[in-house]
């Protein structure tokens, strides 16, 4: 659970900015998420392997 300490005078705006900043880390989302379905750790790694590569080639195209 977060939990988030309104300081004395902050804006709500402020901590409601940083309760997305930790929600967000946390990765709460992405976790209940993941879990809805099982995935076979054959299937996860070759996605990981998927993103890698992709992230691979927008950084050599950006490299140009």
């Amino acid at each position: 659970m977060i939990i988030i300490t309104v300081k004395e005078g902050e804006n709500i705006d402020r901590a409601l900015k940083r309760y997305k900043r930790k929600h967000r880390n946390v990765k709460v989302m992405n976790n209940l998420r993941e879990n809805q379905h099982f995935t076979k750790k054959s299937v996860k790694r070759r996605r990981e392997i998927q993103k890698a590569q992709y992230i691979q080639r927008l950084r050599d195209e950006e490299d140009l």
